[in-house]
């Protein structure tokens, strides 16, 4: 008899589905090891991934090794993509491989995670597999038992979830291309002139970037404006009120964006109008309207993102997590990675289900009394109706809106847990109650041609606001007003100036970036029209919040210092939107044309685009990012630059050619040439012909050594052998090193020790160091020097003698690693190079039973 084998996303899954599925197909028995464990039973094997195993190949050159990097392998577009296990994960493959190739095993169910991502998972493994065995998909919108025995009886046959197979294949080896190709092109262009210079871009990481970046210029440009304000206070039968001057007839003036219809741009026409209203009495107009607020949508993940940051200061990340766990671990919550506000037709019976559960349920610490209350009122008012706003199949993918499942928490949620399911649950309720109802308020004040603005805001009937704790004819602070009536007299008992100036564009948020990314970069403020464009965004619900984390691991974004929820664009990510500027490659920095990318993606989804014309497409588009960024090296390389008017040290010659790459002079038989490019620091002309002229220029802070790493350091020009000059860097404390090595006194000695070519040499002892000038000169300028510090630790003269002489020390304990941890070690020294590492001396492993405890070593580099 046949057996089916159920394949699920991650071990937790895994538990679930064999703990669930047991109850009809028969008790499962658990098999393996902790980490490739899984479940069988007489009809069926319960095993899952750990997220991806599976990649793309990266390039290789014919001699089988990895293609170099250069601009001449490009554009790598290979007939056929490769795959291959991720590393960390092949065990766990290797069982998967070992359970779909039983041969009783005669039906394989994708149980991966219902999304484009998990139906990747499963094909990828399933390519590595190579069989051919029939395949079913079981499609679960939450992890509740019910739900999960639904999906099961409900299984998908293969060729209905082939056009999401195929967007996901897409979207993989679409963004391979463009971020392999781009990310290599750009390399080559940025390291053509020596070092490596990694640059990464990516199909929809750098287009965000340009969103960012945009505002980041707007900001960086900004020259603030000095305007003034009146502010009055008025005074009238029942009380006093505050209001502010404004023009009645003001229009926006559409190339000025900062002008407001209270902002006066001179202090001498505000004093003006001070003097005009000061002691006056004015004449009271009151407006009031009513006005309704519709309760929100129901969340789908980016907008359940948004509302964490907005209110909690929750990465876009971490809410997807915390939503994740809710769903998985706790089963509270259904499938969060989805783009839907609405829930399916037929789901009515299921909310008032849901509704009638929570309205019978006892208060706690996760399910607050006014939830209860308020789900309790939907149901006694029927107001769980077939509304489309709420109910809509065409507004449904592959998943619905996160709502609560309807299990009934037992408390025992963490802080972010509780937060995270406190908003999806009232908004869930909210959702059935009425708009809330506001009166308006719209009080003008007018002293003769001065008019005076102020406006309120009060809570009529509370609405679905029930549900967030509102209570009627109550009014923020701000604004609470006291009544009058039209035509009253109101006396200005104050009216003063206020100096201000206008701010910049505030920088984006996660959450305003999150919006920006659901509209590439369109601002839009109406919910409805947002929804309308979101299918031309960057990336998807489940993919933005790796999208701005990957920007911040690149280090072309960062969170700022004081304003944590800011994201601040480094000089690095502003230097490369300019540089994709300049080159012309508008595919990477043009957020609509990459939102028309993911909109082509979905309709695959759908089944009205094929897979054959999507690739063609973005095959053409990386052959055309090489063909560009080759173009731009052409023109570079071939420009004529303005001569640099400066003195060659080599010759005395005052003139030196100026190319893409270098200053080289124009003496006879001179042969100098100073790079433009010092470990990835472009040298201007002006600060080429102050380290020509006075020899040392700096220090600069964007030096990156060969590891990519940032550093400090001044450059200066130094005569090497036969009379060559050369720049060479100069780091802080140098020269006190040099000094030090030159004036060392017998007093100070140390020891003696022998060198690795067998010749005596002397150790010292300075203020701050050991230092041994004659040891591996030719690889450490002015010999070995050993800090007297490491890692927090002194190390004691007699250990230093030990170390020069015999290249070893005894155990020293007390050192502090970055962590903060202490540890104790061997110091090395290597008589040859200089240089230290560390020998850690053997600590017992756990014992397994009736088994001697043994030590290990191991050895790793120091620096002083």
């Amino acid at each position: 008899m046949g057996k089916t084998l159920v394949i699920a996303e991650k071990p937790s899954v895994q538990t679930d589905l064999a703990r669930v599925l047991g109850k009809t197909l028969g008790k499962f028995e658990r098999k393996g090891k902790d980490r490739n464990s899984y479940f069988e039973n007489d009809n069926a094997i319960v095993t899952s991934a750990v997220g991806h195993l599976v990649e793309l190949k990266m390039p290789e050159g014919p001699n089988g090794k990895k293609l170099p990097w250069g601009i001449k392998h490009l554009p790598i577009i290979p007939d056929k993509f490769e795959l291959q296990p991720i590393e960390k994960s092949e065990s766990r493959l290797n069982l998967l491989l070992r359970l779909i190739k039983r041969k009783e095993v005669d039906q394989i169910i994708n149980a991966c995670d219902a999304g484009r991502e998990g139906e990747l998972i499963f094909r990828y493994i399933m390519a590595l597999a190579g069989v051919d065995k029939p395949m079913k998909r079981m499609w679960m919108q939450s992890m509740t038992d019910g739900a999960i025995v639904e999906a099961f009886q409900k299984l998908r046959e293969d060729d209905r979830m082939q056009p999401l197979a195929d967007a996901a294949l897409c979207r993989s080896e679409s963004d391979w291309l463009v971020g392999l190709n781009g990310s290599r092109a750009l390399t080559a262009f940025n390291s053509r002139h020596g070092g490596f210079n990694m640059t990464s871009a990516g199909r929809v990481q750098t287009p965000t970037l340009t969103i960012l970046s945009e505002r980041e210029r707007l900001v960086r440009d900004f020259v603030p404006r000095d305007y003034w304000e009146v502010h009055a206070e008025f005074e009238v039968l029942a009380g006093t009120y505050a209001s502010r001057w404004f023009r009645e007839d003001f229009k926006k003036d559409e190339n000025d964006d900062q002008t407001r219809a209270e902002r006066i741009w001179t202090e001498a026409e505000a004093k003006v109008i001070v003097g005009r209203c000061a002691g006056k009495t004015g004449i009271v107009e009151e407006i009031k309207k009513p006005a309704k607020q519709a309760p929100p949508q129901l969340y789908d993940l980016t907008t359940l993102q948004r509302e964490a940051s907005n209110r909690f200061g929750f990465s876009a990340r971490n809410t997807l997590g915390i939503a994740q766990s809710l769903y998985e671990r706790h089963k509270l919550l259904t499938y969060p990675r989805t783009d839907s506000k609405c829930l399916p037709e037929d789901y009515i019976d299921t909310v008032r289900s849901h509704l009638a559960g929570f309205a019978k349920a006892k208060s706690n610490a996760t399910l607050a009394p006014e939830v209860i209350a308020a789900c309790s009122k939907v149901l006694s008012n029927g107001w769980v109706t077939a509304s489309k706003r709420i109910f809509n199949n065409a507004k449904i993918s592959d998943h619905f809106a996160i709502i609560p499942t309807g299990k009934i928490p037992a408390g025992g949620l963490k802080e972010q847990e509780q937060k995270i399911y406190d908003l999806v649950t009232r908004r869930f309720v909210a959702i059935f109650f009425p708009s809330a109802e506001f009166e308006n308020t719209r009080r003008i004040t007018r002293i003769a041609d001065d008019s005076f603005l102020t406006t309120g805001k009060v809570l009529v009937v509370p609405g679905y606001l029930e549900v967030y704790g509102r209570r009627p004819g109550v009014a923020t602070e701000k604004d609470e007003l006291v009544p009058a009536q039209s035509g009253e007299e109101a006396q200005a008992k104050e009216v003063i100036l206020k100096g201000e100036h206008t701010k910049p564009p505030a920088r984006y948020t996660e959450a305003t970036l999150l919006s920006a990314m659901e509209t590439a970069g369109k601002r839009v403020d109406d919910d409805e029209l947002r929804e309308a464009m979101s299918e031309r965004g960057l990336g998807t619900p489940a993919t933005r919040a790796a999208i701005i984390e990957g920007l911040i691991a690149h280090k072309y974004v960062f969170r700022h210092e004081q304003q944590k929820r800011d994201l601040v664009v480094s000089n690095k990510g502003l230097a490369l939107i300019d540089l994709l500027e300049d080159i012309g490659i508008e595919a990477l920095t043009s957020p609509e044309l990459t939102g028309e990318w993911e909109y082509k993606l979905k309709q695959m989804e759908a089944g009205a685009l094929s897979r054959e014309v999507f690739m063609g497409e973005i095959k053409s588009l990386a052959r055309d990012i090489v063909k560009r960024t080759v173009g731009k090296m052409t023109e570079l390389a071939n420009r004529t630059y303005p001569d640099l008017e400066a003195i060659c040290p080599s010759c005395g010659s005052t003139t030196l050619k100026q190319t893409d790459g270098n200053y080289e002079c124009t003496g006879a038989d001179c042969k100098f040439k100073l790079n433009k490019y010092i470990a990835s620091h472009k040298l201007v002309p002006a600060e080429a012909k102050a380290l020509l002229e006075k020899g040392r220029v700096g220090p600069f802070e964007d030096f990156k050594n060969r590891f990519g790493q940032p550093f400090v350091a001044e450059i200066q020009m130094a005569e090497g052998k036969r009379g060559a000059w050369k720049p060479e860097f100069v780091f802080e404390g140098d020269e006190e090193r040099e000094a030090e090595s030159k004036n060392l006194t017998d007093d100070q000695l140390l020891c003696e020790t022998t060198l690795a070519d067998g010749t005596a040499a002397k150790v010292y002892e300075t203020e701050r160091a050991f230092l041994c000038p004659d040891m591996a000169r030719d690889k450490q300028k002015n010999g070995t020097r050993i800090a007297k510090e490491i890692l927090k630790k002194e190390i004691p003269a007699e250990q230093a003698a030990k170390l020069f002489t015999d290249g070893k020390t005894d155990v020293i304990a007390g050192f502090i690693s970055k962590k903060g941890r202490p540890f104790s070690a061997y110091l090395l020294l290597d008589k040859t190079t200089g240089k230290l590492a560390w020998e850690f001396p053997p600590r017992p492993k756990k014992a397994k039973k009736g088994a001697k405890a043994q030590g290990d070593k191991r050895t790793g580099k120091a620096t002083d």
